[in-house]
């Protein structure tokens, strides 16, 4: 198996190239090159070199990924015949993804590789941007990245942007965190005699005509707060400084405990925003759950017990082993099929339980544990076949809870309206209706009636003890025509 001898022709023109890879390259041969499209090889073969390039396999596919292993592969190919030389613009291990996958394919045992050097790009970006790579950078792949990798407190190179398709990718990309008017400054060849900088706000980016194979796009640290609104982390940070010694005193007091009625609450604003199909709506209230969980996290992380990484490492894992249909090799064709294996594992993690009851209490809704006992019991097959039988249930009851009213006790009268509003919620499990949202809806429903009648007394004589039950009940009715008429 003869070798690759893979080589960097650097990141611009052949006065900025080593004396040993400039010779290395004059007596290469079969000389194999990714693209025409670098100075190095206009200059080379001015002086009579010559080489193959893959430029035309380029043209075949619309994804460069496919271009890649074809070009890996016919190195591969061609090295079966002969020892053969691959030379690639900037530095061989720096966004070069051919010679990853010629890595890779050593690594198989199916080609030996001899890596050269050749200057990356880096080094003349650094220079030319006048930047200390120490700050922090990153270098991303502008074909393949997204948002979420992106950390705006630091440098930002973005490389193998070609033309102005990928360019409006990568603007597209950048703009769901950077505003559209974000200074970001295009490179080209960076380092040779045609260097050239050019500063311009984000959303004119892929209309720059400067962009070429040799382009870099740079884009500056965010180091105002206000910038970075939409990174996490600047979420983060603003939760420990209201926690923090100097911060907020009503934040600073508060524990796991005192934050337990916020939560709820919060969670049943977004249902209704969700419920009223009010995105701007969900966003908010999505935005206030959140930072419920940011502070029950930043208190468990002030404490000593946890902080939001252990947080994010227990439900990443979780998903991960309970949808072994995706991340593993189950099959799980159906919604059934996938309960039926999240149960299953459910169940392994936590082991056999001393009843099916058990940790189905929720201490915030009585609603919600009446619910969850019940389709608990209803899973094993304890439980009505049908509606019909818990609407007999319920008539037996209610009519229990009328008899007891007429001359029972507190304490049997209590009693039985337990039993009233426990078949009440049987029912809605059998017709699919979740019980807690309907008496979060109920008591909407009532605050919006009630401050429209409150409204009307105010604009008539601002005392209720002047209006008749009869009177008050009108304005009532009123609140809810005017609803339905909405609706309509």
């Amino acid at each position: 198996m003869n070798q690759i001898h893979i080589i960097g022709l650097g990141a611009g023109d052949l006065d900025q190239m080593p004396l040993g890879v400039y010779k290395k390259l004059k007596q290469a041969t079969p000389l194999y090159v990714r693209t025409n499209d670098h100075p190095v090889l206009a200059e080379l073969a001015e002086e009579g070199q010559t080489f193959s390039s893959f430029d035309t396999v380029y043209e075949k596919y619309d994804q460069f990924r496919p271009v890649y292993v074809e070009i890996a592969e016919t190195l591969i190919a061609a090295a079966q015949q002969g020892t053969v030389y691959y030379a690639v613009p900037g530095h061989p291990l720096v966004a070069e993804q051919t010679v990853q996958l010629l890595i890779k394919a050593e690594e198989e045992g199916r080609c030996h590789l001899n890596i050269e050097g050749g200057q990356s790009f880096l080094d003349p970006i650094f220079g030319a941007l006048r930047i200390d790579p120490i700050e922090g950078f990153q270098l991303v792949d502008g074909v393949a990245f997204s948002s979420g990798q992106v950390h705006m407190n630091q440098h930002l190179l973005i490389a193998q942007v070609y033309d102005s398709f990928s360019a409006s990718e990568v603007k597209l990309t950048l703009m769901e965190k950077y505003t559209d008017d974000y200074p970001v400054t295009i490179v080209t060849a960076a380092g040779s005699a045609n260097e050239k900088l050019r500063t311009l706000p984000l959303y004119e980016l892929d209309r720059a005509m400067e962009i070429d194979n040799l382009t870099t796009i740079y884009v500056p640290p965010a180091t105002e707060q206000e910038d970075r609104l939409k990174e996490w982390q600047t979420f983060r940070d603003v939760i420990a400084t209201l926690r923090g010694p100097d911060g907020c005193p009503w934040d600073r007091e508060q524990t796991h405990e005192s934050l337990r009625p916020y939560l709820l609450e919060e969670a049943h604003e977004l249902l209704q925003a969700i419920e009223e199909q009010d995105d701007d709506a969900i966003i908010e209230e999505l935005g206030d759950v959140l930072l419920q969980v940011f502070l029950h996290a930043q208190i468990g992380e002030d404490n000593g017990f946890f902080q939001l990484e252990d947080v994010l490492a227990s439900i990443t894992a979780k998903m991960i082993r309970r949808h072994p249909h995706v991340f593993a090799d189950t099959e799980a064709a159906t919604a059934e099929e996938v309960t039926a294996n999240w149960q299953a594992i459910k169940t392994a993690e936590k082991g056999e339980t001393l009843s099916l009851l058990d940790g189905q209490e929720r201490a915030a809704s009585s609603l919600l544990t009446s619910y969850n006992f019940q389709k608990k019991a209803a899973g094993v097959g304890f439980s009505w076949r049908d509606a019909e039988g818990a609407w007999t249930k319920f008539a037996e009851e209610w009519q229990e809870f009328r008899d007891e009213v007429e001359k029972g006790t507190k304490d049997s009268q209590l009693d039985e309206l337990g039993d009233v509003l426990f078949t009440l919620v049987n029912l809605a499990r059998f017709h699919g209706l979740s019980p807690e949202q309907a008496m979060v809806q109920a008591n909407q429903k009532f605050r919006r009636r009630f401050s429209y009648v409150e409204q009307q007394v105010q604009e008539g004589t601002g005392e209720f003890g002047d209006y008749t039950l009869e009177q008050l009940d009108g304005f009532w009715n009123d609140a809810k025509a005017r609803e339905q008429e909405e609706r309509t």
